[in-house]
């Protein structure tokens, strides 16, 4: 098979391929790995290859809804036994778990033929993904420009053709802002949908949920349905899953839906023109379809829901660099910015993160308010295009400043002043959007479609009600098939 080939066909295609028997798994890991030593050296979307695991696995007997498919797992909680987690740090690579996370073992057992690890900032802490350990991942639309994060290495190897769909995972945006800035498909699932074991129960305090970018809609259902297969008898939840699978439910057409949008950033920072010209075109789109779509507010209170969130990321960073210097890691083995962000952590009290994690119940039952009267909330995906490599690289001066406020103990009195909500608020100004389905458990999305003047693919969100996946996919194969996407390749 030449890649030309390969490139046409989506997960759910290949795998039929396949399961005919005009294809093997070999002759497609083999294109798969051409493909990527082709482009990766400008993406750098992938920092562990895992080609001869890769092969011994395509050289036997595979079975599953996607056997004998390439795929690409990200460097991050996607745990593969016996293989470093680097998690984007220095200090990551001592970390050499036993067995695969449940996302993994599950993806595994349906036939997927993982031949490498996908490139993450450290610890998945920014939207952008360009660690100091493995260096920037490059957008394939443009290789001057960001692919987004955290899962901005699989958005990229995706994007590429590497792949036709890869793992990430969410706890902020991080599948969703990759989708958007690399023309990607791109779900979050509710939360407890997807078993987070057996290392963890639940991954940042119910945040961050795993799942897929990929260049179709029934890719990303398909997998839902693998990844959701069974509950997990050692999680904290019971996850209820609709009688019909996920793929035959994306496959439906959706009833007239009732949609409000906005396009004003919820913690009122600014929202460049493309960004709101990318959500009116959707919304000229959605009604052509037949959907009532008007603006609406879902009266939650941005500031605080991004103050909450900071504050329990804080306190995640402030555990994670705890347990990894227990484990032997340095302060040299971290970066700076991801000490300032633990040092925060420390510094805050235990009630005020307590607060915050309870505070979620206000932002969710704002956002069911909004959802008794709308099916789905329309936002950008982003604030503003993918931005430049390097430009979201904190200043060394302010690197500088923050080591010394660090070494003085002065991170404390920082962080309970009025100063410290405007650092919260400048961290999410290119990124506002995102984390409210984090926050409340929500399902979300970011459908393709825009492209700016240069051509810059940037994506649109909607966010779903409890148990609203359904209803998401099914909008999600209306405006692929007005619109098709996954055939559009970047000018790689």
């Amino acid at each position: 098979m030449r890649y030309d080939e390969y490139r046409r066909f989506d997960a759910t295609g290949l795998a039929e391929l396949v399961a005919r028997r005009e294809v093997s798994a070999q002759e497609l890991l083999d294109v798969a790995v051409e493909r990527a030593e082709a482009v990766d050296g400008r993406l750098n979307a992938i920092v562990r290859p895992m080609h001869d695991l890769a092969r011994d696995r395509a050289g036997g007997e595979l079975a599953g809804p996607f056997a004998g498919v390439p795929f690409l797992i990200k460097d991050l909680l996607q745990d593969y036994a016996g293989l470093p987690t680097g998690s984007g740090s220095r200090a990551g690579r001592r970390n050499i778990p036993e067995r695969h996370s449940e996302a993994v073992r599950r993806w595994l057992d349906a036939g997927l033929v993982v031949f490498g690890k996908t490139n993450t900032p450290e610890f998945g802490l920014k939207s952008i993904t360009e660690p100091t350990v493995d260096g920037p991942a490059r957008n394939p639309w443009n290789t001057d420009h960001t692919p987004g994060g955290s899962s901005g290495g699989s958005g990229a190897a995706v994007a590429a053709g590497i792949v036709p769909v890869a793992g990430g995972n969410d706890g902020g945006g991080s599948i969703r802002i990759p989708a958007a800035c690399c023309h990607l498909f791109g779900l979050k699932p509710g939360r407890g949908l997807v078993p987070a074991g057996p290392a963890h129960g639940e991954y940042d305090q119910g945040l961050a949920t795993d799942g897929v970018l990929s260049r179709t809609v029934r890719d990303t259902a398909a997998m839902l349905d693998v990844l959701t297969t069974s509950h997990d008898p050692g999680g904290p939840y019971l996850a209820a899953r609709p009688e019909i699978s996920y793929a035959e439910l994306a496959r439906r057409t959706p009833r007239r839906l009732r949609i409000g949008f906005t396009t004003a950033s919820p913690i009122g920072t600014p929202v460049s023109p493309e960004a709101v010209a990318a959500v009116e075109d959707m919304v000229g789109l959605l009604t052509k379809l037949g959907h009532d779509v008007e603006p609406a507010e879902p009266g939650v209170d941005g500031k605080a829901l991004a103050v909450d969130f900071m504050t329990a990321w804080y306190a995640g960073t402030a555990a994670t660099v705890a347990e990894l210097r227990r484990a032997g890691a340095r302060d040299q083995d971290f970066e700076t910015d991801t000490l300032l962000l633990a040092a925060v952590g420390r510094a805050m009290p235990a009630p005020q993160y307590h607060l915050a994690i309870q505070r979620r119940n206000v932002h969710s039952r704002a956002l069911a308010a909004f959802h008794r009267t709308y099916d789905l909330l329309l936002t950008p995906t982003l604030a503003e295009p993918p931005v430049r490599i390097g430009a979201l690289e904190t200043p060394a001066v302010v690197k500088a400043a923050g080591q010394a406020v660090m070494r003085l103990g002065l991170i404390g009195g920082l962080a309970r002043t009025s100063l410290w909500q405007q650092v919260v608020l400048a961290n999410l100004s290119t990124v506002p959007f995102t984390q409210l389905a984090n926050m409340t458990g929500r399902p979300a999305m970011s459908v393709p479609g825009h492209r700016t003047p240069d051509g810059l693919p940037l994506g649109v969100q909607f966010v779903g009600p409890l148990g609203g996946e359904d209803v998401l996919l099914s909008l999600a194969t209306q405006l692929e098939a007005e619109r098709p996407w996954a055939d559009e390749e970047p000018p790689l």
